[in-house]
């Protein structure tokens, strides 16, 4: 059940992702660049597609992720410098991270067990830590896409993103489930004490 949960919160990271996930495999595998870019936009296109027939709405973080990896794809593709494609996580990295400097951006995530049973200011510290992870992300992968080329970049992309991620998140998992057992079971104790006898 809690592998479950977890999966399914994660999910939104994973999709994020996808794309830079598809070159990175690709390049790994394949060996060519122009591939990798060009399965990385194919992946794009098609995660874009599939919410428009799905009728699903689209954010304007979805928007631009897909605009970034069309543009800077192509850019790659017609100057055959893969550092176009190399920074955009960076780009989508420090957007994001902006946008969760926003207090409580975390809330309409959350389910609502987790709102009605941790404090809000806790909530509004994982958000803080959250843009200072994904700040720091974004600047690692400028450092390693120019400082130490493609294949390092590769690598790194393909590594140290999610399982940051990964690790933030189960961190974030395990404590706000503590919180929330802790407090229902406060507030159990306190309901029976208030009960007449």
């Amino acid at each position: 059940m809690i592998a479950l949960h977890f999966l399914r919160a994660i999910k939104p990271v994973v999709m994020d992702f996808l794309s830079t996930i598809v070159f990175v495999i690709v390049y790994a595998i394949a060996g060519n660049v122009t591939l990798g870019i060009a399965a990385g936009i194919a992946t794009g296109i098609a995660q874009f597609g599939w919410l428009l027939v799905r009728k699903q709405p689209i954010t304007l973080m979805q928007g631009a992720s897909l605009a970034l990896v069309v543009v800077l794809g192509a850019a790659a593709l017609l100057t055959a410098d893969p550092r176009f494609v190399m920074i955009k996580p960076s780009i989508g990295a420090f957007a994001i991270a902006i946008v969760m400097l926003k207090r409580g951006w975390q809330t309409r995530y959350l389910p609502p067990i987790v709102v009605e049973n941790v404090s809000p200011g806790v909530l509004v510290l994982w958000g803080y830590a959250w843009s200072a992870l994904i700040f720091a992300l974004g600047a690692a992968n400028l450092f390693v896409a120019f400082a130490l080329g493609l294949r390092a970049w590769t690598w790194f992309t393909g590594i140290v993103p999610i399982t940051s991620q990964i690790l933030m998140f189960t961190a974030q998992f395990v404590v706000l489930r503590v919180l929330v057992h802790r407090n229902i079971r406060a507030k159990t104790a306190r309901a029976a004490l208030t009960q007449p006898a």
